[in-house]
């Protein structure tokens, strides 16, 4: 950055101080001489950006970097406030900026103005080296120390501590990762352009302590340009507006964006993105991370930390180490696939459905529907051995523990990261309050004062304002979860009538002399795959259904949060995550639930069918539910990953961006000269909540893979690919497309840990059930196992159909007599045959399948539940070598400073050449090889 920083100034132009060298106010506030549009169109425009060759004949030429500073080319641009001049509250705004922006003056912040704009006008802040280095001391912002010769020395002798001589269980390990290495080598960034950053000792700043501290050659700290905004964003936060400074009405940015007082406020990006531009840290990241030639490529995250902070950095973190995790779920998943389709039409289920040309099935609905041989369920009985074979019930345990190992090892990574990153010892600052809760609350007539700011804020007494608000918002969630679950009743209906409407449709063309043979064939077809028509044709209207009720959804909840006025931001983030989480979960998942757990379980049997409103229940196919189940699941989430997450974020932006670009009356000329804040204000605003819809979807995915993946093994394979498309869209709109945001620091994910656990715990329950009841698994078992004769599947057809006899059908319920008579007629069921005393009952067989399905629910739920607890008691949270690490830093410095502070407090003199020889003493070195040097020689003891 520093060398960026000189060549800015050394490229930048003479710039006109503040009232313009000809006497002008302020019509030069880029940095650059007057140029003539004409001339900048054919050279480059004011922000610096290489005009593109072949428009008007402009020849490409090299770009300057960025102005990103003050008129006086020193002076960097730490912050922009953006003011429209056409509000209703022009004076009221005026007079709140200007106590505003005295006050950000007393507190040292530098401004200047652009107030060239028609519409919008511009201030620049400067946070000075004085206001950054006190600020960094209330913040205790952790610094670099110092490398010295000392600390040089100790790093040396841990090293030689660390590797002794090598075991051959080390020797193979070394071996072994270094072969992963130059397997993954094509996948990893150019080292040369995006180099591995490596971590230094810090420790919180302390202007006492400053010899402690790294420090340019004229004795300042360096800051970050993202602790320059982080700072400036502080400050901003906790400055008066009002001459009232006594309530909390009066405070803050946020609040003045809230009242209309400023439009935009925004640090600036570095430099241009485009092809051409000026090498800088938003065009490196571009081209090296966002752009889709680096598809297959790792992520550069320190330098994503470091130009967007350390909670854009975590979320892109966890995204790539989720993404990574996928590799061998999808590798595992795809070889369950194709175990399935080897054995789809070997299978001996599968060879005896398709060869039972005698076996006459009843009818599927009443009166309208025919009798139907069971060869017609073939190809949807071998499309079920696909996923419903062996292989799933391996396939559900391997997911398990992949989850399990997944947040685990999501954990040690996130310790690595905190400590890389210096958030190890994070703590939330003071939240202040919301602006959107104080400016409901403007006019509360109830104040108490907060304990912590000694700021009067408003105060609702929570059973008599408080608690009817939340009864209500959370009465509506229920209505609306009731929704979700009414417009699944809704598609169970369209099932049902349109599976009797392909009926009747059949029914009439055969018995229509007049029809050709053509339509008779092609409606035979049709009658044939009505099932599976219909549940194909439904899952994509239940798919369409779900995302409109997305929309509404989304609008609600805001709603519903923003009614309840909660106070701080973190309140409000964790009520809009339950709502949001709570209502898509529900309405993405209720269809597969009532399929997989709920569909043709309660049916009844021939003559005497369950009915609701009068009709029947669905029923399965003598295939299962488990095919129609993976059907669903695979709509959804595919459509889900295909409409949502790529034609949204990805089409429907290009195409606004390119009407806006077809409708816009600016010139070229306009546009070229534009100043970098003017460009910066044009993109889209980056909101609060970005990352809360990006983590929702990705939670949401995660629980399409666990707590169905034994209906749809391919499905982590679908998830891989949507996520490595998921980080480079993300990525571009970051890049190109938002204003740069705030760079936040946040030391995990949040609240998405505690949800992604009780999904995998309820993963494991799902399965279990899936399997035991969905698929086949255990009456196929039980079957081997008790009742036939050499323990094999041979004869499982006819052992799991029941036997009816026509006659008991009630005349409501009887076929159609065009269909022709027949006397006795087959349900999947185990019940007692016609001609039993106890006919049409529970036979033995159905009381010893229930059994055995509950006896693996209760096995596998346990010895799962037990294994992969187990598996995480003996993963530990944080790597020993890290927690080594940590104290060694600890240690280090609280050496420095019990030292110095010693010979400070004898009168002596410190300067870096006192501090470099503070841990060279012969006892100092003695202690810590003794000391510290046993354990980790302990450790590698014990590690082999």
């Amino acid at each position: 950055m520093a060398a960026i920083d000189d060549e800015v100034k050394m490229q930048m132009l003479n710039g006109h101080d503040e009232d313009g060298a000809d006497g002008r106010h302020n019509n030069n506030q880029d940095g650059f001489d007057d140029v003539a549009i004409e001339d900048v169109m054919y050279m480059e425009d004011a922000d610096g950006e290489t005009a593109e060759p072949g428009v008007n004949n402009v020849p490409k030429v090299e770009t300057k970097v960025r102005n990103l500073y003050f008129n006086d080319g020193a002076k960097r641009i730490d912050y922009i406030l953006a003011w429209s001049i056409k509000t209703k509250k022009l004076e009221e705004g005026k007079k709140a900026r200007e106590i505003f922006e005295k006050n950000l003056k007393k507190e040292g912040i530098e401004i200047e103005y652009d107030l060239r704009g028609k519409e919008i006008h511009f201030a620049k802040l400067h946070a000075p080296y004085h206001v950054l280095n006190r600020y960094a001391d209330i913040l205790a912002i952790r610094m670099p120390m110092k490398e010295s010769l000392a600390l040089a020395d100790l790093k040396e002798k841990y090293d030689d501590l660390e590797h002794p001589a090598t075991s051959v269980t080390l020797k193979m390990w070394d071996a072994v990762s270094g072969v992963g290495k130059r397997l993954l080598k094509p996948f990893q960034v150019d080292e040369t352009i995006l180099p591995k950053k490596k971590k230094k000792y810090t420790c919180p700043y302390s202007s006492d302590k400053h010899y402690l501290f790294e420090t340019t050659e004229d004795g300042q700290l360096e800051f970050s340009n993202a602790v320059r905004s982080r700072i400036v964003d502080y400050v901003l936060r906790r400055k008066a507006f009002k001459e009232d400074t006594q309530k909390a009405f009066s405070f803050g940015i946020k609040k003045m964006l809230n009242d209309g007082y400023y439009a935009a406020v925004y640090p600036l990006h570095e430099g241009h993105w485009k092809p051409g531009s000026f090498n800088n840290n938003r065009k490196i990241l571009f081209d090296h991370w966002a752009n889709w030639k680096n598809v297959l490529k790792y992520q550069p995250l320190d330098q994503i930390r470091d130009y967007f902070g350390e909670k854009i950095g975590m979320y892109f973190a966890w995204l790539g180490f989720y993404t990574n995790m996928l590799v061998p779920a999808a590798l595992v998943g795809v070889f369950v696939f194709v175990y399935g389709l080897f054995i789809m039409h070997a299978s001996t289920s599968s060879k005896e459905l398709c060869n039972a040309k005698n076996i006459t099935m009843c009818p599927l609905c009443d009166r309208q529907c025919p009798y139907w041989n069971v060869t017609d369920a073939c190809s949807h009985q071998s499309a079920s051995r696909i996923f419903d074979n062996d292989a799933t019930v391996f396939f559900a345990v391997f997911m398990s523990f992949w989850g399990t190992l997944f947040l685990e090892f999501w954990k040690r990574r996130q310790a690595a990261t905190q400590y890389k990153w210096d958030l190890s010892n994070f703590v939330s600052e003071e939240e202040p309050p919301r602006p959107e809760y104080l400016s409901r609350l403007e006019s509360w007539t109830t104040l108490k004062i907060n304990p912590i700011t000694g700021i009067k804020e408003p105060y609702l007494p929570f059973w008599r304002r408080r608690f009817p608000v939340f009864l209500c918002s959370y009465a509506v969630m229920l209505f609306l979860a009731a929704v979700a679950i009414g417009a699944v009743v809704g598609v169970i209906a369209y099932r049902v009538s349109f599976l009797a409407a392909l009926h009747v449709l059949e029914k009439r063309v055969v018995t229509d002399n007049s029809s050709g043979t053509a339509a008779i064939e092609t409606v035979t077809l049709v009658y044939k795959n009505a099932s599976l028509i219909t549940t194909i044709t439904a899952a994509l209207i239940n798919l369409l259904i779900i995302l409109l009720l997305n929309i509404v959804y989304g609008y609600l909840a805001f709603w519903l949060t923003d009614w309840e006025c909660l106070r701080t931001q973190t309140e409000y983030d964790n009520s809009i995550t339950l709502k949001l989480f709570a209502l898509q979960f529900v309405n993405y998942f209720s269809s597969i639930v009532y399929i997989a757990f709920f569909k043709g379980r309660f049916v009844g049997r021939p003559g005497k069918y369950n009915t609701i409103f009068g009709a029947r229940q669905e029923e399965c196919e003598p295939g299962g539910c488990l095919i129609e189940l993976c059907i669903q699941l695979a709509i959804i989430m595919v459509g889900k990953q295909l409409i949502q997450n790529n034609f949204i974020e990805i089409v429907i932006p290009k195409l606004i961006k390119m009407l806006k670009k077809k409708c816009s009356k600016e010139t070229r000329a306009q546009k070229l000269a534009r100043t970098p804040w003017e460009k910066d204000y044009k993109l889209q605003e980056a909101q609060n909540n970005s990352l809360f819809y990006e983590y929702l979807e990705m939670v949401l995915q995660f629980g399409f893979l666990t707590i169905f993946c034994s209906a749809f093994p391919l499905a982590p394979l679908f998830a891989l690919l949507n996520n490595i498309i998921e980080i480079r869209v993300d990525a571009n709109k970051l890049i190109t497309n938002l204003r740069r945001p705030m760079a936040e620091r946040a030391a995990d994910i949040g609240i998405w840990y505690s949800v992604l656990y009780g999904i995998s715990r309820i993963a494991v329950i799902s399965n279990a059930f899936i399997i035991a009841l969905s698929s086949d698994f255990i009456p196929r078992l039980v079957y081997k196992m008790r009742y036939s004769p050499d323990h094999s599947a041979k004869g499982y057809l006819e052992h799991s159909l029941a036997k009816f006899n026509t006659s008991d059908f009630s005349p409501d319920h009887r076929p159609d007599p065009i269909y022709g008579h027949v006397d006795i007629c087959r349900y999947r069921d185990f019940r007692n045959p016609y001609d039993h005393e106890n006919k049409y009952e529970y036979s033995d067989v159905f009381w010893h399948v229930l059994a055995a399905r509950l006896a693996f629910v209760c096995v596998f739920e346990n010895v799962v539940i037990v294994l992969t607890s187990l598996v995480a008691w003996l993963i530990p949270d944080v790597p020993t070598l890290l927690k080594e690490q940590i104290r060694r830093e600890a240690y280090i410095t609280n050496e420095v400073i019990l030292k110095t502070e010693l010979m400070r407090a004898h009168g002596e003199e410190i300067d870096h050449h006192k501090v470099n020889a503070i841990m060279s003493d012969e006892e100092t070195n003695n202690y810590e090889t003794s000391m510290y040097g046993s354990q980790i020689l302990l450790h590698r003891q014990t590690s082999i």
